[in-house]
């Protein structure tokens, strides 16, 4: 295995999620497990902004060897700052999607371009239609 080819750093692999965009929940990773999250549709925006709540999808992505796998779930972010696994509403549902599918492509580009790793989609995730 070239040295290309090896499992990146925990260092090397956030620098490059970072560089993917706001997804990313530094706080919330940890060596070999990395957690992003998008807030994609607002549910109610005439609330105030410390008020408000939002459709959207979360991220875990582990990596074990060269090997990554994506667990994808949508839900709500709550008041609170926690996710809430809950099916989106219709209205709500092709926004959340496109943000997903825009991230996923950029996640699979960066992985593959910087340590030639690719991205399975785990067996839990989520379905987006």
């Amino acid at each position: 295995m070239s040295e290309e080819a090896k499992k990146p750093t925990h260092y090397r692999l956030v620098t490059a999620l970072k560089a993917i965009g706001p997804y990313l929940r530094e706080p919330l990773c940890k060596e070999g497990a990395y957690h992003f999250d998008c807030l994609s549709v607002c549910v109610d925006d005439s609330k105030s902004p410390e008020d408000r709540e939002f459709w959207g999808w979360w991220l875990d992505l582990s990596i074990d060897d060269a090997k990554l796998e994506a667990t994808y779930q949508i839900g709500r972010y709550n008041q609170v700052g926690e996710w809430v696994l809950e099916s989106a509403p219709k209205a709500a549902t092709a926004e959340i999607t496109r943000t997903q599918e825009v991230f996923h492509e950029k996640l699979t580009k960066a992985l593959n371009d910087k340590f030639k790793l690719s991205v399975e989609i785990h067996d839990d995730s989520v379905e987006f239609v």
